[in-house]
C-alpha cells in the first residue's frame, strides 16, 4: 500500500486469498456462537479488510475454529425435510460399502417381513374360522331358530277372523317320541346318528324346534337340504358359520374354492367342524348336534346319492368317536333306501299320525282357546274321522269358522288334486306321451283300489269298532310290486306324497285324507269300468307295437308265396 491509499494489484490477490480461506464453514459457525458466552467481552472479532473504493460498514466476526476446505461440498435439504445427513446415518446409510449387497439385503429384509406376515395372518385366519363354527354352536345362535321362534303373534281379532290360528300344539299334547328326542338333541344320547322317518305335515320338525328351543340352541346347529347343490352350500355355511375361506381367496388371489365343486366344499366345512368338535367335546362332555332336515329334497341322482353319502359317512365316524351326533329328517322313502345298505350306526325313529282319541282333544282344546267356543263333539270326531290325525290338517280345522265345512273342503281339494295328478284318458292312444302317463295312472289305481279294499274289509270285521279308531291299511312292499306290475312307480308315488313307505318297507296311503278322496273315486260308478278300459286299450297298442308287418316286393301278377311258421323246438 503506497501513501495514497492504493493497493497495488499482487497485494490485492494477496488480500483475496487470505479472506477466502478465512471465511468459516456453516457448521464450524454454528459451533464456534453456540461455544461463546455472549456475555463476553474478551472475544476476539476480525475485521474484514476494505476495498479503498467500496464503503463497507465495520463488522466483527467470530475466528473460525476450522477452515473451509476448497472442493467440499454440503448437502443442501429441501426445508421441513430433516437436518443434512453429515454422519453417514439416516435413510442414506449404507450397510456395506457394494450397493448391490445393500438393495439385495435390502429386497429380502422386505420379503421376509411379507412373509412372515402373512404366516401370521394366515395361522389368526384359520384360528378365527374355527371360533366363528364354534360360536355357532352357542345357545341363542342358531339362525334357523331365530327364523321359527321368532314369528308375528297374531291379535285377538285378526285370528277370529282368520281360517288358521298360530296356536302351539305342544301345550295340548306330548308325542311319545318327543322324549328321545328331547335326549338326542342334549347330547344325552350318542354312538348314533338319527333318521326321523314320516309323512310331510305329520310334526317332525316342531318336536326338532320344541327340543332345541327348550335349550336355546345350545350345541345344536340346524340346515335345511336343498336340491341345487350350491344352495345347500351356503344354507350349511350359514347354519355352521363358516364362509368358505371366500374373503381370504380375494384378499390373496388365491384360486377361488367353489372351482371345485359344491362337493368339496361341503367337506372342507365338514372337516372344520370335525376340528371344533374334537375341541368342544372336552369342554362340553357331550357331542355337538347338527341337524339336515327335508334331505329328500336332494335330487335321487348321482350328485344327490353322493352328497347323501358324504354325509353318512361324516355321520357314521362321529357317532363311533362320540363328538357329534347327526339328525337326519325325511318325508320320502328313497333316501333310506340310498342310506340303509351302508349303514352301521343308523337309528331310525318312525313318527305317524296322531291316534284319533288324541286327535279328538287337541282340536277341542284349540278351539277352545282360538275361538272361545265349545264345539259340539259329534262335529269333531266327524271332522277327524275324515282328515284323520294329520299335524297339519288338524290346524288347519282347528283355526276355520266350523269344522265340518273346513274337513269336506279339504276332501274335496284333496280329491281333485289326486284326479289331476292320476286320472284317466280313454282315448289315450293320440300320442305316446298320453299312453305312458295311463299306463302309470292305472297302475297308481290299481294300488289305491286295492287299499279301499282293504278298509272295507276292515270295517265288515270290526262292526262294533267307530271307523275312526281304525289303524290305516298297509300292503307290504313286494306285494305293492305285483299288484302294479311295475316296481319304478312305486317312487314316483311316494315322491308325490300319494302313498307312504315306512321303515319296515310296508306302504299305506300318505293320509286318511287320501284314503277318503280314493275311496269316494273307486266306489264311483263306472270306475272298474273305466278302469278295465283303460287297460285293456294299453294292451291293444303295446301289443300293436310289438307287432311286426312284413312286406314283400317284386312279385309278379299272380304270384304266391308260401310262409311256414313252426313254433317246435328246432333240432341240431
Amino acid at each position: 500500500m503506497n501513501n495514497v491509499g492504493f493497493v497495488s494489484r499482487g497485494g490485492c490477490s494477496t488480500i483475496l486469498k487470505l479472506t477466502v480461506r478465512r471465511i468459516p464453514s456453516t457448521r464450524s459457525l454454528y459451533s464456534t456462537l453456540a461455544s461463546k458466552d455472549p456475555s463476553d467481552s474478551s472475544a476476539t472479532t476480525l475485521r474484514k479488510p476494505q476495498p479503498p473504493v467500496l464503503s463497507h460498514p465495520k463488522t466483527s466476526r467470530p475466528r473460525p475454529a476450522e477452515d473451509h476446505k476448497v472442493g467440499e461440498r454440503i448437502l443442501f435439504e429441501r426445508p421441513g425435510t430433516g437436518s443434512p445427513n453429515f454422519e453417514g446415518t439416516g435413510s442414506n446409510a449404507r450397510v456395506t460399502r457394494s450397493p448391490l449387497l445393500d438393495v439385495a439385503l435390502s429386497t429380502i429384509v422386505g420379503l421376509g417381513v411379507v412373509f412372515v406376515g402373512g404366516i401370521v395372518y394366515l395361522q389368526w385366519y384359520k384360528a378365527n374360522v374355527l371360533n366363528k363354527i364354534e360360536i355357532a354352536f352357542a345357545p341363542g345362535y342358531d339362525p334357523t331358530m331365530e327364523v321359527a321362534t321368532n314369528y308375528l303373534k297374531e291379535s285377538t281379532s285378526a285370528s277370529e277372523s282368520s281360517e288358521v290360528g298360530g296356536a302351539s300344539w305342544t301345550q295340548y299334547f306330548r308325542r311319545n317320541e318327543q322324549d328321545l328326542i328331547d335326549r338326542i338333541i342334549r347330547g344325552e344320547e350318542h354312538g348314533y346318528y338319527y333318521i326321523l322317518l314320516g309323512p310331510k305335515g305329520s310334526g317332525k320338525e316342531r318336536m326338532i324346534f320344541d327340543a332345541t328351543d327348550a335349550i336355546q340352541a345350545d350345541g345344536v346347529s340346524i340346515c335345511e337340504a336343498h336340491p341345487d347343490l350350491e344352495v345347500f352350500r351356503l344354507r350349511l355355511g350359514r347354519a355352521l358359520n363358516y364362509e368358505f375361506n371366500e374373503d381370504l381367496t380375494n384378499l390373496f388371489q388365491r384360486r377361488d374354492p367353489r372351482e371345485g365343486g359344491p362337493a368339496l366344499d361341503i367337506e372342507r366345512a365338514l372337516n372344520k367342524l370335525e376340528k371344533v368338535a374334537l375341541r368342544c367335546v372336552k369342554q362340553r362332555g357331550k357331542p355337538l348336534v347338527l341337524i339336515v332336515t327335508n334331505v329328500h329334497h336332494f335330487n335321487n341322482d348321482n350328485d344327490g346319492r353322493n352328497i347323501l353319502l358324504l354325509l353318512q359317512q361324516r355321520a357314521e365316524s362321529w357317532a363311533r368317536c362320540g363328538i357329534v351326533s347327526i339328525m337326519f329328517t325325511m318325508d320320502n322313502f328313497w333316501p333310506f333306501y340310498v342310506m340303509h345298505k351302508p349303514a352301521s350306526r343308523m337309528h331310525v325313529v318312525s313318527i305317524f299320525d296322531f291316534a284319533a282319541d288324541v286327535a279328538v282333544r287337541a282340536v277341542t282344546a284349540m278351539r277352545l282357546e282360538m275361538k272361545h267356543i265349545m264345539e259340539d263333539p259329534s262335529e269333531i270326531t266327524g271332522a277327524v274321522s275324515i282328515v284323520g290325525g294329520r299335524l297339519s290338517y288338524l290346524n288347519k280345522i282347528a283355526g276355520s269358522r266350523n269344522v265340518k265345512e273346513m274337513a269336506d273342503h279339504l276332501l274335496k281339494v284333496e280329491k281333485a288334486w289326486l284326479l289331476s295328478q292320476i286320472g284317466f284318458i280313454v282315448d289315450c292312444d293320440s300320442n305316446d306321451n298320453a299312453i305312458d302317463e295311463q299306463k302309470w295312472s292305472s297302475c297308481s289305481w290299481l294300488l289305491l283300489q286295492e287299499f279301499v279294499k282293504l278298509r272295507q274289509e276292515q270295517e265288515r270285521e270290526n262292526p262294533g269298532i267307530n271307523p275312526l279308531e281304525l289303524p290305516l291299511p298297509f300292503i307290504p312292499y313286494w306285494r305293492c310290486r305285483q299288484i302294479m306290475t311295475r316296481a319304478d312307480f312305486l317312487e314316483e308315488l311316494d315322491r308325490k306324497n300319494i302313498i307312504f313307505i315306512d321303515e319296515h318297507h310296508n306302504v299305506r296311503p300318505d293320509s286318511m285324507l287320501i284314503l277318503n278322496a280314493a275311496r269316494q273315486v273307486v266306489e264311483a260308478e263306472g270306475f272298474r269300468g273305466m278302469l278295465r278300459n283303460v287297460r285293456n286299450r294299453i294292451n291293444e297298442i303295446e301289443s300293436g307295437r310289438r307287432t311286426r308287418e312284413l312286406t314283400f316286393k317284386d312279385l309278379k301278377k299272380g304270384g304266391k308265396i308260401h310262409l311256414v311258421v313252426d313254433k317246435g323246438q328246432r333240432r341240431l
